[in-house]
């Protein structure tokens, strides 16, 4: 019974830890000032919806929030697999967390579609995948490739997202009218 405790353990912290994780993003969103409402039910590749006013009328954002625990292989610290983009556009986000390189992205779907890979065979053929780490002797490594998304940037393209959504950028002049609700 004393090996089956620790790999209770071990399971309930590897297969939980995204779920919890997405309760630090939901923390994280909040502090930036978002309103954020938790799905009941992830059956449609939403994790949340964020709401924030702008420009005088609210603007609402689908989230999916992955993330990846230090329970993984240095070289998989990045490694998102087996998504299913159900219905991408400009106002469907993915948020990504690496625990191992302590970082997040945010990246818009239509991007994503962009920078992934599709799966041509195996289980999740049609899915796509992604790698947002690199390995070194060191160990993992961010990819500078996805420098856009990571970070203080990744929140600022969410941001660009909801001003666009808001049609607080004028598209055609490329400019920002900030006037915040």
């Amino acid at each position: 019974m004393g090996g089956g405790v620790d790999l209770v353990v071990s399971y309930r912290s590897s297969k939980s830890f995204g779920e919890r994780y997405e309760y630090v993003a939901i923390s994280e969103l909040l502090k930036k000032g978002y309103d954020v409402y938790k799905t009941l039910v992830d059956d449609q590749g939403i994790d949340c919806i964020i709401r924030k006013a702008m420009c005088g009328k609210y603007v609402y954002v689908d989230l999916q929030i992955k993330a990846r625990s230090k329970n993984c292989v240095p070289y998989d610290a990045g490694r998102f697999a087996g998504m299913d983009i159900k219905d991408p556009g400009d106002n469907y986000l993915f948020l990504f967390y690496s625990e191992w390189l302590d970082e997040t992205w945010i990246i818009p779907s239509l991007d994503l579609i962009k920078l992934s890979s599709r799966n041509k065979g195996g289980k999740n053929i049609g899915k796509y995948h992604i790698m947002l780490s690199g390995i070194s002797r060191k160990g993992p490594i961010k990819n500078a490739k996805y420098r856009l998304y990571e970070g203080d940037n990744g929140f600022l393209s969410l941001e660009n997202t909801i001003k666009k959504l808001s049609s607080c950028i004028n598209e055609e002049e490329g400019h920002t009218e900030v006037e915040e609700s």
